[in-house]
């Protein structure tokens, strides 16, 4: 077997585990957090049906003829709700866009939310009628794995168990259907999106179609990561990052072109970015400020440093 880039940990032995079990998680997930900016999670309790089936309606939706598709692209949502079309986003320190298009849901609440005005209607495709309430039901399971994964990283930090519990209850999380069409001709790029950091508090990303995805090591070396069977692969935003002063690590990665002979394949990849409420404070935690490492940000709140984030990626004007 090939070395692992990136550690693995069961996310049941935190969610059901004895005291010892609850400890170790949180030290092995610390510890990949602060290192590596990556973990491979399993035991995740997000239902591998639930996965395949979105994957099946996603596959259905990208083979729209792209006039079909364009219907469901909305003017306005910096790309928050349903389609964003080949080539509209791409990576902040470049002007080549990334060769993708998308579809993305977000949070839902009740029609008489008090802040409903703050979340748009998710888009229902016509053509594939299940697609959307699909990625609803699997966004809520992310969003409850996260929320786990993020109890673990406040007992980490010493914080109160339940600290993320009120910023993400709500919050703007969007789950992304991506699409990397089959390349047909030589590349301009090597690189299908270009190298990055994700905006929020951590990404949930369920195994791609094919592979391609490689982080950025503290030598300065491209590693490609392999998720195993029925593993997420976890990763550090800027948020988290931000909120923690550079404590854990939202690590460079991007995903390059396969060789030559898979050209032909697509790549479909379904991401879960995790985001609190647009109030969240992200002002650096008291605890992560020291002599050694001052106070590394201007405070912001996630909904200010969102808008900023989707000017500079090309998504909101």
């Amino acid at each position: 077997m090939s070395q692992r880039t990136i550690p693995v940990v069961n996310l049941s032995h935190f969610v059901e585990g004895d005291a010892a079990q609850r400890d170790a998680f949180v030290e092995a997930l610390g510890k990949a957090f602060h290192e590596i900016g990556f973990v491979g999670v399993t035991g995740h309790g997000v239902s591998k049906k639930l996965i395949n089936d979105f994957y099946k309606a996603s596959k259905s939706f990208f083979a729209l003829p792209t006039a079909v598709k364009s219907k469901y692209e909305i003017k306005g949502m910096a790309g928050q709700r349903g389609y964003t079309s080949f080539g509209k986003e791409h990576a902040k320190q470049s002007e080549v866009p990334d060769l993708k298009e998308f579809f993305q849901i977000g949070q839902e609440v009740a029609a008489d939310d008090p802040d409903k005005a703050e979340y748009p209607d998710n888009v229902h495709v016509e053509e594939v009628p299940d697609f959307t309430q699909l990625g609803i039901d699997l966004y809520r399971a992310f969003e409850r794995a996260g929320g786990q994964l993020l109890r673990a990283i406040a007992i980490h930090l010493e914080l109160p168990e339940d600290y993320f519990n009120r910023e993400i209850e709500k919050g703007n999380s969007i789950l992304r259907a991506i699409h990397y069409p089959p390349i047909r001709q030589e590349p301009a790029s090597a690189i299908r999106a270009e190298q990055h950091e994700d905006i929020n508090l951590i990404t949930l990303l369920v195994g791609a179609s094919a592979g391609g995805l490689q982080l950025l090591n503290k030598e300065g070396e491209w590693k490609e990561i392999v998720p195993e069977q029925d593993e997420i692969v976890i990763n550090v935003g800027d948020m988290l990052q931000r909120l923690t002063n550079n404590y854990l690590k939202s690590t460079t990665h991007r995903v390059v072109n396969p060789p030559r002979e898979q050209w032909h394949l697509p790549r479909l990849s379904i991401p879960f970015f995790l985001h609190p409420v647009a109030g969240m404070d992200l002002t650096a935690l008291e605890r992560c400020v020291d002599e050694s490492n001052p106070r590394q940000y201007e405070p912001i709140t996630a909904g200010e440093y969102l808008d900023e984030r989707l000017k500079e990626i090309g998504l909101k004007k």
